[in-house]
């Protein structure tokens, strides 16, 4: 099983993610996002697989939001999605991949039911 977690070192709540992984066994391949973005693409497919839309994956309280108007409705799907991939803070963290879905580690446990 290959179980991939898009990381944030600093994060309680992807470190907790981490170890509750390493703790069942699992060693995931670690994206360290903020070096390491997801292009658009790749960030397409993720939400897709946690079926969600770009609003819900964005964080609302970084600067990067208020900076380039994203609150703004008449932004199509695409936007919000480039503006995450040159912005990777904008993306709500930890996401673990494996078995052809996604969750989000919020609560960390939540990653359970996809591994």
């Amino acid at each position: 099983m290959t179980v991939t977690l898009y990381h944030n070192p600093r994060c309680s709540k992807s470190r907790e993610t981490l170890k509750l992984l390493q703790e069942r066994g699992i060693t995931p391949t670690i994206v360290e996002y903020l070096k390491t973005p997801p292009n658009a693409a790749e960030l397409d497919d993720i939400l897709h697989k946690l079926g969600m839309e770009p609003r819900q994956l964005i964080r609302k309280n970084e600067a990067p939001y208020a900076e380039l108007n994203l609150a703004d409705a008449g932004l199509s799907r695409a936007a919000l999605i480039d503006a995450m991939a040159a912005h990777p803070v904008l993306i709500e963290r930890p996401i673990v991949l494996s078995n052809g879905k996604a969750a989000i580690g919020r609560p960390p446990d939540s990653v359970l039911a996809i591994i």
